[in-house]
């Protein structure tokens, strides 16, 4: 066998932090192929007292450098995807949300890497038709839209791969991307959201389920309004903190934070009457289990909206599982808790609302979001589109009865034989 191409693991390097005269030391150590140890010792600079956070992201950006710096002893078409895939995930961890991490890390490790593995292709010898082939078998099992999560993963590593001359190109120009399916999301009628909410009143799910069908809130943001957010004399809700869920290293994660999806997430919207009188009283009941739970109240937890008797936040998930349920258990058509925002922007559309507003009051970052998303749904414009067809009603079909065509012959008789 050619010792050229032997695949060669991928270098591990460790690292830790060390006081040394009150200055963050990064050390790190690691083995090579040949079992030699190798050791190095980076001072961050940073004084000990009040920089833990700072010092463990250079601790990350060092180990991943020292990866990349040994890493250079493997030819690119040495390499294997698979190891390339998990190595570059190390490498952008530091400039992503967890959330947007978790995401990524879940593609590669559970989809990307072991596809990739068991075929033992390398990073060299990728091909467009390699990545065509597991997109192919992807599409097998899940959604076009799961799977462009899996191409835009690969697209951004291999631009990284040819940035470090792992490889003089990408192959992703010849790769087929997979067609999106169109979005159709289910929608309650403006009759049946009234239903709901009546169903709704008084159990755990009203404050997200009124939330998430009248402003069009995610479950992050609903979960993440707190008190502060409300200002009862402008009669205005603040949307700019949100608690979110992701799963990292196989374990969830609860984030919270004044980050919302985007810049256009955050907004400020009005505080309707109705919805004013339920946050009073649901204000009212949280300040008497205050005082009735005593020290056992999550006074920490209390600051947000959505708590549960004892102060406790919602977690995300409640939401997410439990609305379902109740819909099923009240004779509602069976829905997601996202279908909800969904819903708003239905009513809002018929309610004759442009829909660059509706971009607004739901926070999308782009028009194109909301217009592709809702577009079917914009009933007045369709309208307009009618009456510009009105002679329909000239027609047989507008008055009922047969309608002389202008040659003597009536519709619904038998037209004579013509030579033409």
């Amino acid at each position: 066998m050619n010792e050229s191409n032997v695949q060669k693991k991928p270098i591990r390097v460790a690292g830790h932090l060390e006081d040394k005269r009150g200055i963050y030391q990064v050390i790190l150590s690691w083995y090579d192929d040949s079992g030699n140890r190798g050791r190095k010792s980076i001072s961050t600079g940073l004084p000990v007292k009040g920089n833990k956070k700072r010092a463990d992201d250079i601790l990350r950006e060092k180990i991943t450098e020292q990866e990349e710096r040994l890493a250079g002893q493997i030819e690119g078409s040495d390499m294997l995807f698979a190891d390339f895939m998990e190595r570059w995930l190390d490498v952008i961890r530091p400039s992503l949300k967890l959330t947007t991490y978790g995401g990524y890390q879940m593609n590669v490790q559970k989809s990307i890497a072991p596809y990739f593995r068991e075929r033992r292709v390398t990073l060299g010898g990728l091909t467009a038709d390699d990545i065509n082939d597991f997109y192919e078998e992807k599409l097998k099992t899940l959604k076009a839209t799961s799977v462009h999560k899996f191409h835009a993963n690969i697209s951004k590593a291999l631009k990284y791969a040819v940035k470090k001359n792992y490889i003089p190109y990408s192959v992703m120009d010849r790769v087929n991307r997979p067609k999106p399916e169109r979005f159709v999301g289910k929608f309650l009628k403006q009759s049946e959201v009234v239903e709901l909410f009546e169903a709704v009143r008084g159990h755990k799910l009203e404050l997200g389920v009124v939330f998430g069908a009248f402003y069009g809130l995610r479950r992050g943001e609903v979960v993440g309004l707190k008190w502060e957010a409300i200002d009862f004399e402008a009669n205005t809700i603040s949307i700019a903190h949100t608690v979110t869920i992701a799963r990292v290293n196989g374990h969830k994660v609860i984030i919270e934070g004044d980050t919302t999806k985007s810049k256009s997430s955050y907004r400020t919207l009005p505080l309707v009457t109705g919805v004013r009188e339920l946050l009073l009283q649901t204000k009212a009941k949280q300040e008497e289990n205050r005082r009735l739970c005593g020290s056992m109240y999550n006074d920490k937890e209390g600051c947000y909206i959505y708590v549960d008797d004892l102060g406790n936040r919602i977690k995300p998930n409640y939401l997410t599982s439990e609305f379902p349920k109740f819909l099923e258990q009240h004779g509602f058509k069976r829905m997601r808790f996202h279908d909800c925002l969904h819903s708003s922007a239905s009513l809002l559309l018929a309610s004759g609302v442009p829909l660059k507003q509706i971009q607004e009051w739901l926070g999308h970052s782009d028009f194109a979001i909301t217009a592709n998303t809702y577009a079917h749904l914009e009933f007045n414009s369709k309208l307009e589109a009618a009456k510009a067809m009105s002679w329909i009603e000239r027609t047989s079909l507008g008055s009922g009865a047969s309608v002389d065509n202008g040659k003597g012959i009536k519709d619904g008789e038998p037209k004579k034989p013509t030579n033409e």
